[in-house]
């Protein structure tokens, strides 16, 4: 974690803080003075910076490593991994219903199947992407150097890598989880499933909830205090609200499933009866426990995504997004009204009259602020100049995609027609718009949108046209018809059906969009893996961006930033070219307030980054952010390993993992050097 240095006494003349970002009165005072100055690309300050804050060569560097871009990126290609799984599983899946009267797969095999599709969708991608997206992107759009908590943010990613080899390594053994990703009591208890597939999947989620929780933690911080002098609330883009609200509703909503996880499995090994009914549980219990968590990670899946939209989509209009400030109030507002929601998923179960009409009236309400992002992307493209390349296409895909899943949303919010389609293949449908679609769509066309700046090379327009309509084409030919499939009574969960149901037609259309769909995606992957070594080399800018990350060279030197610079307005790069047009913030209030982009505050003095107040980012404080270390890595391994044990009921093993959890920790925690105070040198001028 970042340490701040001793406050020292007031600075010597000619080593204030720069005039750009004065220190005010009354916040807490830097550890040592502020210095201003210019530092070139390739000069020996900026060599200097890059051997400091790079990582270490070898396997040494590539397990202890801090990094937030290396770390994003390896959230970005884990997930795709689990999402490369989840396809696979689902494929098998629709091979066995694309007729009647299937045996591919036996009862058994398809409850497990359908199991961990949904897990590794749900837990395994469609929320690590967007994290890999954050994690790489924020400190650049934010300009800092590096996420708050550097180590903390390693150890989440090494607990989510070991939390999902975990789960997976039981399906080889034919002992994956079987109960369904929402794990129903008593359905999931020992009286009906006494293997270990369930304690599986308690524990797995425990120990994912680790990921998620600290991860969250890192993003709020990082938010409210490492953000570029002069950017302020209402000058962030909206990715990072939608990180921000995602992470504040994980921090609220996670404990609550790995609660009912943790209770669950007390239930199986230790013998309490929390969900038991015979003993005096409550099974609906599980369902609350469950659901409170489960609807507000819906939205923590998508608003993450909203915010990529929300960010690149104006690009290739050719101007800012319209109406930022009721999209970043609905995003806040959407996830405020989703946690108030979540009995929607129980309409069925008999709850009183008054809880079905002030659950039904929230789901409906929930409605309006997801329509004010919706008309405000519609806006922009109307309002703007579209170029249609193909993360526009992405994008305005995501659109339809969305109004499409929202519309059937809202159908399932009415309680007289959720009783009838509760449990049928309409909510398959809408389940997959609102998660595969509206996550998929953005999470690809935000790869092909910072695909430069991750590697410095561009991606095929012409590979990458063909792909998105293969997807787009495919996504609707497989899911649409599951709409149908559930008007007609198809159940969800049934591994087969009989030749005279009237769903043959249904299910082998949808089998037939899933492989069209599944062959997009390796069209996709297969432009992505061709362009990483022969794609056309990009530039620092190539799309004419214009938010932090796009004015550093691509890929980002290791510091980010060389000096850290001071923000004017919400779109530093466009500033003369929205004043020229009479464009800007509030109408032209950009034109007062100016970004400085090249030259700005120099630290340097080890892995420094700069710590500014939480509302208006005045600079603050200096942190010495710590070294690359192993901890992380067998902090999260130890921890896998104890959860583990306490699935094998192995005591001995159990008791010695958590040893290595605590000796891990306390060497995390050792102090690496004593903090000095030292002057600075000032540096100014230093050329371009």
């Amino acid at each position: 974690m970042a340490d701040t240095t001793t406050p020292p006494a007031p600075p010597p003349s000619g080593h204030a803080a720069s005039p750009a970002a004065p220190v005010q009165p009354g916040t807490q005072p830097l550890a040592r003075p502020l210095t201003v100055g210019r530092i070139a690309r390739g000069s020996e300050e900026a060599e200097r910076l890059r051997r400091i804050w790079e990582a270490r060569p070898g396997w040494r560097g590539w397990f202890s490593t801090v990094d937030h871009k290396t770390i994003g990126l390896r959230y970005l290609v884990t997930a795709f991994i689990f999402l490369l799984a989840g396809g696979v599983e689902a494929l098998i899946m629709r091979v066995q219903l694309a007729r009647p009267n299937a045996t591919l797969l036996t009862p058994e095999q398809y409850n497990q199947l359908f199991t961990m599709h949904g897990v590794t969708m749900i837990f395994l991608y469609a929320l690590p992407v967007l994290s890999g997206f954050s994690n790489y992107l924020w400190p650049l759009i934010l300009g800092a150097r590096d996420m708050a908590f550097p180590r903390l943010n390693a150890l989440s990613y090494w607990v989510f890598v070991f939390a999902g080899l975990f789960l997976y390594a039981s399906f080889p053994l034919g002992e994956a989880p079987d109960a369904g990703w929402f794990n129903y009591a008593p359905l999931s208890g020992l009286e009906y499933d006494n293997g270990p597939n369930i304690d599986v999947y308690a524990l797995g989620m425990v120990l994912l909830g680790i990921s998620t929780t600290v991860g969250s933690i890192n993003f709020v911080v990082t938010l409210l205090r490492m953000r570029a002098p002069g950017m302020s609330l209402d000058r962030v883009p909206v990715l990072v609200w939608g990180t921000l609200t995602a992470s504040g509703a994980n921090l609220l909503a996670v404990p609550s499933v790995s609660l009912a996880f943790f209770l669950l499995w007390l239930d199986r090994r230790v013998g309490t009866h929390f969900f038991d009914v015979l003993n005096g549980g409550r099974p609906l219990l599980w369902q609350h426990l469950f659901w409170i968590f489960a609807h507000p990670w819906v939205y923590a899946v998508v608003l993450p995504a909203m915010g990529i939209v929300s960010d690149a989509l104006p690009v290739f209009c050719r101007r800012p997004l319209v109406g930022y400030l009721p999209v970043a109030l609905s995003t806040v507002a959407t996830m405020m009204v989703g946690f108030v929601v979540w009995i929607h998923h129980m309409f069925a179960t008999g709850i009183p009259a008054l809880a079905l009409s002030f659950f039904g009236a929230a789901s409906m309400v929930i409605a309006v602020p997801s329509a004010v992002a919706t008309f405000a992307w519609i806006a922009t493209i109307w309002t703007g100049r579209p170029v249609f390349r193909v993360p526009f296409l992405f994008f305005a895909g995501f659109v339809f995609l969305f109004v499409v899943g929202g519309v059937s949303g809202v159908m399932t919010a009415a309680v007289p027609l959720d009783w009838q389609l509760t449990d049928t293949y309409f909510v398959v449908a809408h389940l997959h718009y609102v998660l595969l679609g509206i996550n998929v769509f953005p999470v690809i066309g935000g790869i092909y949108f910072w695909f430069p700046k991750f590697t410095g090379r561009m991606m095929s327009e012409r590979i990458g046209r063909i792909g998105f309509w293969m997807m787009f084409v495919g996504f609707n030919v497989a899911f649409f018809p599951m709409h149908i499939a559930g008007l007609l009574g198809m159940p969800r969960r049934m591994y087969t059906y009989p030749a005279d149901m009237g769903w043959n037609t249904v299910n082998l259309v949808t089998s037939i969009g899933s492989f069209i769909f599944a062959f997009g995606m390796l069209i996709f992957l297969a432009d992505l893996l061709y362009s990483l070594k022969r794609g056309p080399l990009a530039g620092d800018n190539p799309w004419d961006a214009p938010t932090l990350e796009w004015s550093v060279s691509s890929p980002p030197p290791p510091y980010n930033f060389a000096v850290l610079p001071h923000v004017g307005s919400r779109h530093p790069l466009w500033e003369g070219r929205l004043d020229d047009e009479g464009g800007g913030e509030g109408g032209g209030r950009a034109e007062r307030i100016r970004s400085r982009l090249d030259e700005g505050f120099l630290l340097g003095e080890g892995r420094e980054a700069l710590g500014t107040t939480p509302l208006e980012a005045r600079p603050d404080v200096i942190l010495k952010m710590p070294e690359d270390s192993f901890t992380p890595f067998w902090l999260g391994l130890f921890a896998t390993l104890l959860f583990a044990g306490l699935l094998l009921h192995a005591v001995l093993f159990t008791v010695a993992m958590l040893l290595g959890c605590a000796v891990s920790i306390i060497v995390w925690l050792w102090p690496e050097r004593k903090l000095i105070q030292r002057e600075p040198q000032t540096v100014r001028d230093r050329g371009d």
